[in-house]
């Protein structure tokens, strides 16, 4: 795959006669995006589907890429997979009707309350690491914390009394976000019944969520969880960590949350950002114009 790019590469240098800048660029996204699929063992560009780009490009928001610099991504992986279907080096071109990724394009469906009461049902109780999976899923959804936020959680960040737990978000700026009584109990059940047996082998890490090895959970290992427990929900929607994101916040807009509210939950320092990550229900629409406009 990577003697694909460095073809490419040359071609875009020689026959188009490309900036230096651009062609770096070009060579920065497309490595980038090479390793991005060995890593999930996508050995060769046709077993690529628009979904893979779609979740790499998801993988990259949550690190942090700003969505200008997505927008190039893609437009580097199009003009790129354009230039294998020339040379008949690739059968299809999954990304020759994609959009530039705004980010509102990129983010994943919004689950249905259903669809999260089915996800956070998903785990089975007799899987020996049930307790956690469960307390996870539902600290996801209950606080709409990033999934690096939720992976750096210790235990001392929850405070069952006050009903909250503190984190450190982007800018290593610390905000204190409130969770359920369902999402307590759940952790309450985890930290007492389970979380002693993960920490057996080093007593002294402090993360929250730990692995059978009593490491903390990685960005990827939580990514991948959440896909597999869609999948065992029957949830058919594009899925992961962010996707409890936008539906904590979508869900609280839906039922009359303030938008400086849900801003300051998400730890946003611009409320045009939350105004990007929700959506307003149609029904909610309706229901304010018929309630306040004067010829309704």
């Amino acid at each position: 795959m990577q003697a694909l790019v460095e073809r490419f590469l040359d071609y875009v240098a020689v026959e188009r006669g490309l900036s230096p800048n651009t062609h770096a660029a070009y060579a920065s996204d497309l490595r980038s995006f090479s390793g991005w699929l060995q890593g999930r063992k996508l050995g060769t560009l046709n077993a690529v589907k628009r979904e893979h780009i779609l979740d790499y490009l998801m993988d990259q928001k949550e690190s942090g890429l700003k969505t200008t610099s997505l927008s190039r991504r893609l437009v580097a992986i199009k003009v790129f997979f354009r230039f294998l279907q020339q040379e008949n080096l690739m059968t299809a071109n999954v990304a020759e009707v994609m959009d530039s990724p705004r980010l509102w394009k990129i983010l994943p469906d919004t689950l249905t309350y259903k669809e999260v009461e089915r996800l956070l049902a998903s785990p089975a109780a007799k899987s020996k690491l049930y307790l956690r999976d469960r307390a996870l899923l539902e600290t996801f959804y209950a606080s709409g914390l990033r999934v690096s936020e939720v992976a750096g959680l210790r235990v001392e960040d929850v405070h069952f009394d006050a009903g909250y737990v503190r984190c450190i978000g982007k800018g290593n700026k610390e905000r204190v976000v409130p969770i359920g009584e369902s999402a307590r109990g759940a952790l309450r059940v985890y930290l007492e019944g389970l979380r002693p047996q993960l920490a057996d082998r080093h007593p002294e890490v402090t993360a929250l969520f730990l692995t059978r090895a009593s490491t903390a959970l990685s960005r990827k290992t939580l990514w991948k969880m959440i896909k597999r427990y869609a999948h065992v929900a029957g949830i058919t929607k594009r899925i992961s960590p962010h996707t409890l994101r936008h539906s904590f916040a979508s869900h609280l807009l839906a039922n009359g949350a303030p938008l400086r509210v849900i801003q300051e939950m998400l730890g946003h320092a611009d409320i045009a950002t939350t105004q990007i990550y929700t959506h307003v229900d149609p029904a909610r629409l309706k229901a304010i114009h018929e309630k306040f406009h004067p010829r309704a």
